[in-house]
Protein backbone atom coordinates (compact mmCIF):
# COMPACT_ATOMS: atom_id res chain seq x y z
CA UNK A 1 0.00 0.00 0.00
CA UNK A 2 1.69 3.73 -1.09
CA UNK A 3 2.01 6.23 0.96
CA UNK A 4 -1.35 8.42 -0.40
CA UNK A 5 -3.45 4.86 0.09
CA UNK A 6 -2.33 4.76 4.03
CA UNK A 7 -2.92 8.64 4.34
CA UNK A 8 -6.64 8.11 2.99
CA UNK A 9 -6.91 5.56 5.49
CA UNK A 10 -5.48 7.35 8.07
CA UNK A 11 -7.95 10.00 7.29
CA UNK A 12 -11.39 7.37 7.09
CA UNK A 13 -10.19 6.12 10.43
CA UNK A 14 -10.20 9.86 11.82
CA UNK A 15 -13.57 10.72 10.37
CA UNK A 16 -15.15 7.68 12.01
CA UNK A 17 -13.43 7.12 15.02
CA UNK A 18 -14.57 9.26 18.42
CA UNK A 19 -11.12 10.43 20.01
CA UNK A 20 -11.44 11.81 23.55
CA UNK A 21 -8.14 12.63 24.95
CA UNK A 22 -8.83 15.83 27.25
CA UNK A 23 -12.45 16.57 26.69
CA UNK A 24 -13.87 13.88 29.13
CA UNK A 25 -15.99 14.53 31.68
CA UNK A 26 -14.78 17.58 33.57
CA UNK A 27 -16.26 18.67 36.62
CA UNK A 28 -18.52 21.69 35.31
CA UNK A 29 -21.72 22.58 35.87
CA UNK A 30 -24.31 24.52 34.86
CA UNK A 31 -25.46 26.18 38.16
CA UNK A 32 -21.29 26.58 39.49
CA UNK A 33 -22.56 30.00 40.67
CA UNK A 34 -25.97 29.83 41.64
CA UNK A 35 -25.27 30.40 45.16
CA UNK A 36 -21.86 32.34 44.95
CA UNK A 37 -22.61 34.64 41.77
CA UNK A 38 -26.14 34.45 41.09
CA UNK A 39 -25.67 37.61 38.74
CA UNK A 40 -22.02 36.32 37.15
CA UNK A 41 -23.85 35.60 33.11
CA UNK A 42 -26.01 38.80 33.36
CA UNK A 43 -22.79 40.82 34.11
CA UNK A 44 -20.45 39.03 31.94
CA UNK A 45 -23.16 39.56 28.86
CA UNK A 46 -23.65 43.38 29.82
CA UNK A 47 -19.92 44.40 29.33
CA UNK A 48 -19.56 42.21 26.03
CA UNK A 49 -22.93 44.13 25.03
CA UNK A 50 -21.22 47.53 25.36
CA UNK A 51 -17.22 45.72 23.93
CA UNK A 52 -19.54 44.54 20.58
CA UNK A 53 -21.28 47.93 21.01
CA UNK A 54 -18.29 49.89 20.58
CA UNK A 55 -16.68 47.57 17.64
CA UNK A 56 -17.99 44.56 16.54
CA UNK A 57 -14.65 43.16 16.05
CA UNK A 58 -14.40 42.66 19.57
CA UNK A 59 -16.74 39.80 19.14
CA UNK A 60 -13.62 38.16 16.98
CA UNK A 61 -10.71 38.78 19.47
CA UNK A 62 -12.36 37.07 22.38
CA UNK A 63 -13.12 34.48 20.68
CA UNK A 64 -9.98 33.54 19.54
CA UNK A 65 -8.70 34.29 22.74
CA UNK A 66 -11.06 31.15 24.49
CA UNK A 67 -9.38 28.80 21.62
CA UNK A 68 -6.13 29.94 21.64
CA UNK A 69 -6.72 28.88 25.90
CA UNK A 70 -8.07 25.79 25.36
CA UNK A 71 -5.42 24.17 23.04
CA UNK A 72 -2.47 24.47 25.58
CA UNK A 73 -3.05 23.28 28.91
CA UNK A 74 -6.96 23.05 28.80
CA UNK A 75 -9.26 26.18 29.56
CA UNK A 76 -7.56 27.17 32.16
CA UNK A 77 -7.06 31.19 31.92
CA UNK A 78 -3.54 30.87 30.99
CA UNK A 79 -3.45 33.03 27.96
CA UNK A 80 -4.00 35.47 29.69
CA UNK A 81 -1.01 36.01 32.08
CA UNK A 82 1.72 38.53 31.49
CA UNK A 83 5.26 37.97 31.62
CA UNK A 84 7.14 38.13 35.41
CA UNK A 85 10.38 37.19 36.68
CA UNK A 86 9.13 34.14 37.40
CA UNK A 87 6.61 32.97 34.94
CA UNK A 88 6.44 33.09 31.15
CA UNK A 89 3.47 33.55 29.90
CA UNK A 90 1.72 32.81 26.60
CA UNK A 91 1.17 36.30 25.22
CA UNK A 92 4.90 36.71 23.56
CA UNK A 93 4.97 32.85 22.13
CA UNK A 94 5.22 32.77 18.02
CA UNK A 95 1.71 31.75 17.45
CA UNK A 96 0.27 34.50 19.87
CA UNK A 97 2.34 37.56 19.72
CA UNK A 98 0.91 40.20 17.65
CA UNK A 99 -2.74 37.50 17.23
CA UNK A 100 -4.05 37.94 19.95
CA UNK A 101 -6.00 41.02 21.41
CA UNK A 102 -8.90 41.71 23.64
CA UNK A 103 -7.30 41.32 27.04
CA UNK A 104 -8.40 44.71 28.21
CA UNK A 105 -11.98 43.59 27.95
CA UNK A 106 -11.51 40.44 29.79
CA UNK A 107 -9.83 42.82 32.18
CA UNK A 108 -13.06 45.15 32.59
CA UNK A 109 -15.36 42.06 33.25
CA UNK A 110 -12.74 40.88 35.97
CA UNK A 111 -12.66 44.24 37.85
CA UNK A 112 -16.33 44.20 37.91
CA UNK A 113 -17.02 40.36 38.95
CA UNK A 114 -14.49 41.24 41.62
CA UNK A 115 -16.64 44.58 43.43
CA UNK A 116 -19.38 41.98 43.03
CA UNK A 117 -18.20 38.22 43.74
CA UNK A 118 -14.74 38.84 44.70
CA UNK A 119 -12.48 35.87 44.97
CA UNK A 120 -15.81 33.53 43.50
CA UNK A 121 -15.20 33.92 39.41
CA UNK A 122 -12.55 32.10 37.79
CA UNK A 123 -10.67 33.93 35.06
CA UNK A 124 -11.52 30.57 32.79
CA UNK A 125 -14.72 31.20 33.14
CA UNK A 126 -14.91 34.29 32.60
CA UNK A 127 -13.10 33.86 29.01
CA UNK A 128 -15.56 30.89 28.24
CA UNK A 129 -18.73 32.74 28.93
CA UNK A 130 -17.40 35.57 27.00
CA UNK A 131 -17.09 34.01 24.13
CA UNK A 132 -20.50 32.62 24.29
CA UNK A 133 -21.57 35.88 24.26
CA UNK A 134 -19.42 37.29 21.57
CA UNK A 135 -20.88 34.62 19.16
CA UNK A 136 -24.70 35.22 20.28
CA UNK A 137 -23.95 39.43 19.80
CA UNK A 138 -22.89 38.90 16.33
CA UNK A 139 -25.79 36.80 15.04
CA UNK A 140 -24.29 33.57 16.19
CA UNK A 141 -25.99 30.47 18.17
CA UNK A 142 -26.17 30.00 21.61
CA UNK A 143 -25.08 27.26 24.51
CA UNK A 144 -25.35 26.94 27.54
CA UNK A 145 -22.05 27.19 28.92
CA UNK A 146 -20.48 24.66 31.92
CA UNK A 147 -18.69 26.61 34.72
CA UNK A 148 -16.40 25.53 37.42
CA UNK A 149 -13.55 25.90 35.96
CA UNK A 150 -9.75 26.92 37.85
CA UNK A 151 -7.12 29.07 36.93
CA UNK A 152 -4.10 27.63 36.54
CA UNK A 153 -0.40 29.17 37.84
CA UNK A 154 1.21 28.26 35.08
CA UNK A 155 1.29 28.86 31.39
CA UNK A 156 2.96 27.00 28.50
CA UNK A 157 4.80 28.99 26.39
CA UNK A 158 6.61 26.13 24.32
CA UNK A 159 2.82 24.30 24.24
CA UNK A 160 1.99 27.21 22.36
CA UNK A 161 4.68 27.03 19.34
CA UNK A 162 3.53 22.95 19.50
CA UNK A 163 -0.09 22.66 20.10
CA UNK A 164 -2.06 25.51 17.91
CA UNK A 165 -2.96 25.37 14.18
CA UNK A 166 -1.00 27.47 12.23
CA UNK A 167 -2.19 29.52 9.18
CA UNK A 168 0.53 27.42 7.00
CA UNK A 169 -0.37 24.37 8.43
CA UNK A 170 -2.14 21.39 5.37
CA UNK A 171 -4.84 19.17 6.65
CA UNK A 172 -3.02 16.00 8.14
CA UNK A 173 -1.38 18.73 10.56
CA UNK A 174 -4.35 20.11 11.50
CA UNK A 175 -6.68 17.14 12.18
CA UNK A 176 -3.66 15.74 14.68
CA UNK A 177 -3.42 19.29 16.84
CA UNK A 178 -7.21 18.73 17.14
CA UNK A 179 -6.92 15.26 17.72
CA UNK A 180 -4.43 16.11 20.66
CA UNK A 181 -7.23 17.83 22.17
CA UNK A 182 -9.71 15.06 22.26
CA UNK A 183 -11.90 16.59 19.14
CA UNK A 184 -13.16 15.45 16.03
CA UNK A 185 -12.89 16.15 12.26
CA UNK A 186 -16.23 17.41 12.88
CA UNK A 187 -15.24 19.86 15.34
CA UNK A 188 -12.22 20.57 13.45
CA UNK A 189 -14.33 21.73 10.66
CA UNK A 190 -17.09 23.54 12.83
CA UNK A 191 -14.73 25.47 14.84
CA UNK A 192 -13.04 26.78 11.69
CA UNK A 193 -16.26 28.31 11.08
CA UNK A 194 -15.36 31.21 13.86
CA UNK A 195 -13.35 32.39 11.03
CA UNK A 196 -16.46 34.37 9.74
CA UNK A 197 -15.92 36.80 12.13
CA UNK A 198 -11.92 36.52 11.91
CA UNK A 199 -9.08 38.76 10.91
CA UNK A 200 -6.09 37.50 9.10
CA UNK A 201 -2.65 39.23 9.29
CA UNK A 202 -0.60 39.92 6.04
CA UNK A 203 2.24 37.55 7.28
CA UNK A 204 -0.25 34.96 7.91
CA UNK A 205 -2.13 34.91 4.33
CA UNK A 206 0.79 36.25 1.84
CA UNK A 207 1.62 32.64 0.65
CA UNK A 208 -1.79 31.80 -0.18
CA UNK A 209 -2.10 35.50 -2.45
CA UNK A 210 1.28 34.96 -4.24
CA UNK A 211 0.82 30.96 -4.14
CA UNK A 212 -2.26 28.59 -5.18
CA UNK A 213 -5.06 31.22 -4.47
CA UNK A 214 -5.28 31.59 -8.30
CA UNK A 215 -5.31 27.87 -8.79
CA UNK A 216 -8.16 27.44 -6.40
CA UNK A 217 -10.52 30.45 -6.98
CA UNK A 218 -13.34 30.83 -9.34
CA UNK A 219 -12.16 32.57 -12.64
CA UNK A 220 -14.34 35.61 -12.82
CA UNK A 221 -13.86 39.33 -12.90
CA UNK A 222 -15.26 39.59 -9.32
CA UNK A 223 -12.92 37.15 -7.81
CA UNK A 224 -9.55 38.65 -9.83
CA UNK A 225 -10.71 42.10 -8.71
CA UNK A 226 -10.34 40.53 -4.78
CA UNK A 227 -7.26 38.89 -5.45
CA UNK A 228 -5.70 42.25 -6.69
CA UNK A 229 -7.10 43.97 -3.74
CA UNK A 230 -5.28 41.38 -1.39
CA UNK A 231 -1.86 41.84 -3.08
CA UNK A 232 -2.19 45.55 -2.97
CA UNK A 233 -2.35 45.38 0.82
CA UNK A 234 0.62 42.62 1.45
CA UNK A 235 3.15 42.97 -0.76
CA UNK A 236 5.42 39.43 -1.63
CA UNK A 237 8.43 40.90 -0.85
CA UNK A 238 7.59 41.67 3.09
CA UNK A 239 6.76 44.77 4.82
CA UNK A 240 2.86 45.12 6.17
CA UNK A 241 3.14 41.77 7.96
CA UNK A 242 -0.01 43.33 9.90
CA UNK A 243 -2.34 44.64 7.75
CA UNK A 244 -5.00 42.50 8.38
CA UNK A 245 -8.24 41.33 6.02
CA UNK A 246 -11.41 39.58 6.80
CA UNK A 247 -11.24 35.93 6.12
CA UNK A 248 -15.13 36.37 5.55
CA UNK A 249 -14.78 39.31 3.34
CA UNK A 250 -18.53 39.12 2.30
CA UNK A 251 -19.82 40.00 6.47
CA UNK A 252 -16.94 39.76 7.69
CA UNK A 253 -19.09 41.10 11.32
CA UNK A 254 -21.97 38.80 11.78
CA UNK A 255 -21.90 35.42 12.33
CA UNK A 256 -23.33 33.39 9.78
CA UNK A 257 -22.00 30.35 7.11
CA UNK A 258 -20.58 32.59 4.33
CA UNK A 259 -17.21 31.69 5.27
CA UNK A 260 -17.73 27.87 4.24
CA UNK A 261 -19.26 29.35 0.87
CA UNK A 262 -15.86 30.93 0.45
CA UNK A 263 -14.42 27.85 0.45
CA UNK A 264 -16.48 26.38 -1.91
CA UNK A 265 -15.86 29.29 -4.19
CA UNK A 266 -11.93 28.67 -3.77
CA UNK A 267 -10.92 32.07 -1.92
CA UNK A 268 -10.12 31.47 1.51
CA UNK A 269 -8.24 33.64 2.63
CA UNK A 270 -5.25 31.49 4.21
CA UNK A 271 -4.08 28.26 3.44
CA UNK A 272 -5.23 25.61 6.57
CA UNK A 273 -9.01 26.86 6.09
CA UNK A 274 -9.08 26.40 2.00
CA UNK A 275 -7.35 22.96 2.92
CA UNK A 276 -10.67 21.69 4.48
CA UNK A 277 -12.43 21.42 0.70
CA UNK A 278 -9.58 21.86 -1.49
CA UNK A 279 -7.11 19.43 -0.02
CA UNK A 280 -6.88 16.21 -2.23
CA UNK A 281 -7.01 14.18 1.44
CA UNK A 282 -9.82 16.02 2.74
CA UNK A 283 -12.85 13.98 1.87
CA UNK A 284 -14.44 13.80 5.25
CA UNK A 285 -13.63 17.60 5.47
CA UNK A 286 -15.06 18.47 1.76
CA UNK A 287 -18.23 16.91 2.68
CA UNK A 288 -18.56 19.16 6.00
CA UNK A 289 -17.89 21.99 4.45
CA UNK A 290 -20.50 21.80 1.32
CA UNK A 291 -23.20 20.52 4.07
CA UNK A 292 -22.16 23.76 6.37
CA UNK A 293 -22.19 26.02 3.19
CA UNK A 294 -26.10 25.01 2.36
CA UNK A 295 -27.43 24.34 5.59
CA UNK A 296 -26.42 27.18 8.24
CA UNK A 297 -28.98 25.34 10.90
CA UNK A 298 -26.47 22.67 10.48
CA UNK A 299 -23.33 24.17 11.29
CA UNK A 300 -24.96 26.23 14.18
CA UNK A 301 -25.91 23.79 15.92
CA UNK A 302 -22.81 21.56 15.24
CA UNK A 303 -20.51 24.69 16.46
CA UNK A 304 -22.33 24.82 19.62
CA UNK A 305 -21.76 21.48 20.15
CA UNK A 306 -18.15 21.94 19.41
CA UNK A 307 -17.71 24.94 21.62
CA UNK A 308 -18.90 23.20 24.61
CA UNK A 309 -17.23 20.11 23.99
CA UNK A 310 -13.72 22.49 23.66
CA UNK A 311 -14.58 24.48 26.45
CA UNK A 312 -14.73 21.29 28.25
CA UNK A 313 -11.13 20.64 28.15
CA UNK A 314 -10.01 21.33 31.63
CA UNK A 315 -6.36 21.35 32.93
CA UNK A 316 -6.91 18.40 35.62
CA UNK A 317 -3.71 20.37 37.43
CA UNK A 318 -5.99 23.56 38.31
CA UNK A 319 -8.38 21.31 40.61
CA UNK A 320 -5.01 20.55 42.88
CA UNK A 321 -3.39 23.16 42.94
CA UNK A 322 -5.50 25.89 40.93
CA UNK A 323 -7.30 29.46 41.78
CA UNK A 324 -9.34 32.12 41.57
CA UNK A 325 -7.10 34.99 40.44
CA UNK A 326 -7.87 38.40 41.95
CA UNK A 327 -6.40 39.84 38.84
CA UNK A 328 -6.33 37.31 35.52
CA UNK A 329 -2.90 38.93 34.29
CA UNK A 330 -1.23 37.42 37.50
CA UNK A 331 -0.72 34.51 39.68
CA UNK A 332 -1.63 35.35 43.28
CA UNK A 333 1.05 36.19 45.77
Amino acid sequence: MGSVQWTLLLLMVVSICSVHVHASDPPLTLDYYKKTCPAVLELVRKEMECAVLSDPRNAALILRLHFHDCFVQGCDGSVLLDDTIDLQGEKEAPNNKNALKGFRIIDKIKNLLESECPGIVSCADILTVAARDAVLLVGGPYWDVPLGRKDSKTAGYELSSINLPTAADGLLSIISKFMEQGLSVTDMVALSGAHTIGMARCVNFRDRIYGDYALTSEVNPISEAYLQNLRSSCPPAGGEDNKESAMDYETPELFDNSYYQILLRGQGLINSDQELYSSILGIETKRLVQNYAENPLAFFEQFSQSMVKMGNITNPETYVDGEVRRNCRFVNT
